[in-house]
């Protein structure tokens, strides 16, 4: 889901984390620079700048840029307004802060120096700040990747401080959960909005200092996964979806569990029986060293062998951490290992158009020793009213 509310806050890794992670990652960035062939890594607004620095900036037109030489010092490029800010990290990277006359652009190039032979620029810098760069360097004189050479292999391992952070947000979302199974969320008589908006204050309540999104989506939306929270009213007999999240100290939740108003008809207690079943098979397929698309695989398999299969829309899961969306993806296809500390979901869902849908979704982390959720709410369809 899409991330909504982003500030310049510290964040991540916040001012209670120590500067020697910072110096570490770093370390490990210019490491993977040495293998990929990246001469300057160039880092703008998104996740990771926070990663590297503590620092999440705001997207302002203003400049906000981390400079990383293969072999040099990191330089934090910031317009001096936003420079309180930012909680400075000792032997890690240097501030240089810049006035309302200053041509930031130039400053990023004067540290690059000459043309880098290999520059990797992150996914989100605005095409601006990359276009006006580029008139400071000979046309041709460099060859331009995606900072995801460099940073995916560095942020899909999660640390310990990491998991311990999605272990925390988890666990808020599954007061959340339990507090709509226990009836506390009313649903019946209320629009999707009202509903919606009520779990987004209980996120809040519950410690997340954003709400990253809350669909609730009730009968026929519901066979819409990425629906949007409505003035439907929901009315008994309803099979409600609610799928929600948000980021707490920097890292973040997201859960899915569906209720029932009144009870269940045959097909979708059957069909809900195989999500479950579904669900399970894809979690215990995430262990160290199988390929993300067995997580897909193993999920899938159960819903199309009970003949659900072309119900099943989207791929089982994707990564998480500073971002709600991130690497890896469990997907058909993805070939890549899992790796231990690797964070995704397990999130299958069978949808049914004009009618019903239905989705199951707990956090996962990869350890050496098995799967380990991160959400532990109850994952039966609970039947209310």
């Amino acid at each position: 889901m899409p991330r909504n509310g982003q500030t310049g806050r510290v964040s991540a890794t916040s001012s209670h984390t120590s500067d020697h992670i910072f110096h570490e990652r770093l370390d490990r960035a210019r490491q993977q620079m040495s293998v990929a062939g990246v001469d300057t890594l160039l880092v703008s607004v998104g996740s990771d700048l926070p990663y590297l620095t503590g620092y999440e900036a705001m997207p302002l037109e203003r400049l906000t840029m981390l400079v990383v030489p293969r072999d040099g010092e990191a330089t934090l490029v910031i317009p001096r307004l936003e420079a309180p800010r930012v909680v400075e990290r000792s032997g890690a990277f240097t501030l240089r802060p810049w006035g309302e006359t200053d041509d930031p652009v130039a400053i990023v190039a004067s540290l690059v120096g000459g043309a880098p032979a290999t520059a990797a620029v992150g996914d989100t810098m605005w095409a601006r700040f990359l276009v006006d760069l580029l008139g400071h360097w000979p046309s041709g004189a460099t060859r331009y990747v995606r900072s995801t050479v460099v940073m995916n292999a560095l942020r899909t391992r999660k640390d310990a401080a990491e998991v311990a952070a999605l272990r925390a947000a988890g666990a808020a979302a599954d007061r959340v959960a339990a507090q709509l199974h226990a009836g506390e969320i009313a649903l019946e008589g209320r629009t999707e909005a009202a509903v919606s908006a009520d779990i987004s204050a209980r996120l809040i309540a519950e410690g997340h200092d954003v709400v990253n999104f809350a669909i609730v989506a009730a009968g026929e939306n519901a066979a819409s996964p990425h629906h949007h929270a409505s003035d439907r009213v929901i009315r008994h007999g309803d099979l409600v979806l609610c799928d929600f999240g948000g980021t707490m100290a920097g890292y973040c939740s997201d859960i899915t569990r569906c209720v029932s108003l009144g009870e269940p008809s045959a097909e979708v207690t059957e069909a809900y029986a195989v999500l479950h079943a579904a669900q399970e098979a894809g979690v215990r397929a995430g262990v160290v060293g199988a390929a993300c698309q067995d997580v897909d695989r193993a999920a899938r398999s159960v819903i199309t062998e009970a003949g659900w299969g072309e119900y099943f829309i989207h791929r089982t899961g994707h990564g998480i951490g500073l971002e709600a969306h991130e690497d890896p993806y469990m997907v058909e296809g993805n070939l890549e290992p899992i790796a231990a500390g690797h964070a995704f979901s397990v999130e299958p869902g069978i949808y049914v158009a004009g009618r019903w849908g239905m989705r199951l979704e707990d956090i996962v982390v990869a350890t050496d020793a098995g799967p380990d959720r991160m959400n532990h709410a109850a994952r039966a369809l609970v039947t209310l009213g």
